[in-house]
């Protein structure tokens, strides 16, 4: 490891550490633009500039100066600080006065870096140039005068979404970073060049004009789009949910977040449930909470009930129904909405073992029946990292658009017990294989057939290094599945035992995927948030929160449990969902075990004490063996990427992002 001296203190360094990794290791702050971590080097804003010696007698870019043995570095003296200055001020000379009306103010690298290295004039005075502005689609706003060409956007789009959709043209003072052919951004992950973008360039258009950051609450949450569990920050201003941005871990979403996961929560306003319902003489009539819950109490259903969970269900309300369901004598539970009927009885074999951080290193990967793009965006991020490495991918489904290459090999299930030779090949060569199946091949004997594979190929295995490697994994599209899992939310043939059991009552909580015709006899009790498909078959409508609404646990398809906090109050009459089945267990006159949220969560983690512990929840390494054929066409369940949930259904941001994006549909803009 070499070593160093940063303004006088020596350190060691990483080996292959740049001199600004250096500059921080020794907790110096270097200002730089087009630097970012997660991107390759452009060297291209000059405004990390040092002093280094041995070296020639003027600033160097410490972005792409790698750390030597034996290097000097000044950051603080004279001639960094004239040359900071300088760059700044050339920064300045094109870059527009308008922070007053600028949607990054109070949060612009720009801004913050010019007060702190900045002359405080300048000594340009001609006239400043100005750029035609881009159109980037629905999510993104443009003012392109301000951009100061960091290139950051550009890096992004090629080397993380793996989608070439932004170039620079010309060159020198006429340089405009723009998408090819002025055509929208379309991929699932373009909105986080907003985050990535120094200036005011590129800002959140749906949130163009809403709040500074300095109005906001800022809340730590949990996503529920997709099963990967990314962290999230939620940024409210009194009751409504403003934005939602990206939190860096580096295990779950690094600093990523999909489009969907960023934008639907302008569908936390628009269909919302806020008051109960009753259906009197076929329709739905709006009553008190005490008319309803009188209502309900004359049902006694005794044993005959059921709860199915929605996709994007807490472990804490999932956990309340089952004590309500168990208190009244049943075991009727079920999460799987769309009827799959896979054996859960060993976690492991439904989990995503691998780690999202480790799939990164895997060499040989299989992936089954899943669009990964659609139903996990970060999930296909880490994929592309591990075919920059090296790593071989082979696809079983019908083609689609990949970032990251691969082979297709085949569109059935069938295809899992006559493998072709090459693909066999790699998996049996492979140091580090992995098998991902997806949500469309995990019924019809599909993820039997996947085991199968996994004791084939010895997915479980002990490397070189003495680590242990599991590569079998599977990639769930709900939040709330793998936590429901934990707390058995699975029959053994679906969701169709929950129908030949015809309950007297079913549960809904907010499962709005749910084909409800089957349970035509039942007493449909809807415990959810939106106006969507279970409460319109519902015969009770209970309002309750959405996620942004009420603290909660979730468990990702890895197997992780995470934490979210409450961020705003749910509008109107709605209720947080624990405080729903606690009154409807009164109502049943039954006990559950806890009258406060606290013991509520106290209880579900001694039922199960992993979801009491931030992390992996530990299901083993053992696999069942598996085997057997497995048969049909894979068919994906994803149709529209931005239509998955009844808050994206609600979003007006979703519903243009479907209608331009996907269906070509155009949309004038309001001066035309």
């Amino acid at each position: 490891m070499p070593k160093v001296k940063v303004d006088g203190v020596e350190l060691e360094v990483p080996a292959g550490a740049t001199v600004l990794q250096a500059c921080e290791l020794a907790g110096k702050e270097i200002p730089r633009f087009c630097y970012h971590e997660r991107l390759s080097i452009a060297g291209n804003c000059r405004m990390c500039l040092v002093e280094v010696k041995p070296g020639p007698p003027k600033p160097q870019a410490s972005c792409a100066l790698p750390a030597t043995d034996g290097q000097e570095i000044r950051t603080d003296s004279e001639m960094v600080k004239k040359a900071r200055e300088g760059v700044m001020e050339f920064l300045l000379i094109n870059h527009p006065l308008d922070c007053p009306i600028c949607d990054q103010g109070g949060e612009c690298d720009l801004q913050d870096q010019s007060v702190a290295y900045g002359r405080g004039g300048s000594r340009y005075h001609e006239h400043k140039r100005a750029v035609t502005e881009k159109y980037m689609g629905p999510l993104i706003k443009t003012q392109m005068t301000r951009c100061i060409h960091c290139t950051r956007c550009v890096r992004f789009s090629e080397e993380v979404a793996g989608v070439d959709e932004i170039g620079a043209l010309y060159r020198g003072e006429s340089m405009q970073i723009t998408t090819y052919l002025e055509h929208a951004a379309k991929h699932e992950m373009s909105a986080n060049v907003i985050d990535l973008c120094p200036v005011g360039a590129l800002t959140s258009r749906p949130y163009a004009y809403e709040a500074r950051p300095w109005e906001l609450k800022k809340t730590l949450g949990i996503d529920v789009s997709d099963a990967t569990g990314s962290n999230i920050r939620i940024d409210a201003r009194g009751r409504e949910v403003l934005r939602v941005l990206p939190r860096n871990n580096d295990d779950v979403n690094e600093e990523w977040l999909s489009d969907k996961a960023r934008f639907q929560i302008d569908g936390l306003t628009k269909r919302r449930l806020d008051k109960p319902y009753l259906r009197r003489d076929g329709k739905l009539v709006a009553v008190t909470w005490n008319e309803a819950f009188a209502a309900l109490s004359t049902l006694n259903p005794g044993a005959s009930i059921a709860a199915v969970a929605g996709d994007m269900v807490d472990c804490e309300t999932m956990f309340a129904a089952k004590a309500l369901v168990g208190a009244l004598g049943s075991s009727l539970l079920e999460g799987r909405q769309t009827g799959m009927n896979y054996a859960t009885a060993n976690l492991a074999a439904v989990n995503f073992n691998t780690t999202l951080n480790d799939i990164e290193s895997a060499d040989t990967i299989l992936i089954v029946g899943s669009m990964v793009r659609w139903e996990a965006p970060t999930v296909n991020v880490r994929l592309r990292k591990a075919v920059k490495r090296g790593a071989k991918v082979f696809l079983i489904g019908p083609e689609w658009e990949t970032t990251f290459g691969g082979e297709f090999i085949g569109d059935d299930l069938s295809v899992l017990g006559n493998l072709p030779g090459h693909v066999s090949n790699a998996l049996g060569q492979a140091k580090r294989p992995a098998v991902i199946v997806g949500g469309a091949a995990l019924g019809r004997g599909g993820l039997e057939a996947a085991l199968g594979l996994a004791g084939q190929f010895k997915l479980v295995r002990t490397l070189e290094d003495g680590s242990a490697w599991n590569g079998f994994n599977v990639l769930h599209m709900a939040a709330s599945r793998m936590g429901g899992l934990m707390l058995g939310y699975a029959q053994e043939g679906g969701i169709a035992d929950l129908v030949a059991a015809k309950p007297k009552v079913l549960i809904s909580l907010g499962a709005d995927e749910v084909d409800y015709a089957g349970f035509a006899g039942s007493m449909i009790v809807y415990i959810g948030h939106h106006g969507d498909k279970g409460a319109h078959a519902a015969d009770v409508i209970l309002p309750a929160s959405a996620y942004t609404e009420k603290a909660g646990t979730y468990v990702s398809t890895e197997g992780r449990v995470q934490f979210a906090d409450k961020a705003v109050f749910a509008p109107g009459d709605a209720r947080e969902d624990w405080t729903i089945l606690r009154a409807l267990a009164d109502a049943f006159g039954v006990t559950v075990g806890f009258d406060s949220f606290d013991e509520l969560r106290a209880a579900m983690i001694a039922a199960v004490p992993a979801l009491g512990i931030e992390g992996l929840a530990g299901y083993g390494k053992a696999l069942p063996a598996g085997g057997g054929s497995a048969s049909g066409a894979i068919v994906y369940p994803i149709k529209d990427f931005y239509m998955t949930n009844p808050i994206a259904r609600a979003s007006a941001t979703m519903q243009r992002c479907s209608a331009e994006l996907l269906h070509g549909e155009e949309f004038a803009e309001a001066a035309e």
